[in-house]
């Protein structure tokens, strides 16, 4: 088969001005919270995609924490790839995919650490195995083989036992929206997209064509 023969045609739903929430947030909700229910793959897996000094972007998939008016949170390693890409350039895009809904959510903005509590909060709360793996894993970094990550796990799982701190390198990160994108797929490829920006402080939404 030809990949570029590959084609869908998109008709689920629609995405009108009428139906759609004033606010971003408001709409953002409503779309993950139908995503959940119809148990679509990963409904909370989202693409960061962040650009280093030398202005070479990257993505990579995280997944969703929590979200209100404040942005939408994540938790990672702050010296892995995108934690050394967001010290040096600290503004990032997100995007959800819904392929079954044929839904695409994108949310642009500036990132910013969440509290040491917040960052506490949530990991004491993750399983135990992630706790020592966010010990054990340099993430990013070149290493020998699984043995050296195995190895490692075993060292903090015996120095830590059943009650391993946060490690000061790990913690989460917020994305404050100043752009959603909401993008609902429709026949011929006639799509619906609806933005929305910040204007003076206000979300002024507008269709995009598709």
């Amino acid at each position: 088969m030809n990949i570029a023969d590959l084609r869908k045609s998109y008709e689920k739903a629609e995405l009108s001005e009428d139906a759609c929430a004033p606010d971003p947030l408001n709409q953002f909700d409503r779309w993950i919270k139908e995503a959940i229910a119809s148990q679509v793959p990963e409904p909370n897996a989202m693409t960061l995609a962040t650009v280093a000094s030398n202005m070479r972007p990257s993505t990579r998939v995280v997944l969703i924490k929590d979200y209100d008016a404040s942005g939408i949170v994540w938790y990672t390693n702050y010296s892995s790839r995108k934690g050394l890409e967001l010290a040096g350039n600290p503004y990032a895009a997100l995007q959800f995919h819904w392929v079954e809904l044929e839904r695409v959510v994108r949310i642009e903005g500036r990132v910013e650490r969440v509290s040491d509590i917040q960052s506490n909060t949530y990991f004491d709360s993750r399983p135990l195995d992630s706790r020592i793996g966010a010990w054990a894993s340099p993430q990013s970094q070149v290493i020998q083989g699984r043995t050296e990550l195995v190895t490692r796990a075993a060292k903090y799982a015996a120095q830590f036992l059943l009650q391993p701190p946060r490690p000061a390198h790990w913690g989460g990160y917020r994305l404050v929206p100043e752009m959603w994108e909401f993008w609902q797929g429709r026949k011929s490829r006639l799509h619906d997209r609806l933005r929305y920006r910040l204007d003076e402080g206000q979300w002024a939404r507008e269709r995009l064509a598709p």
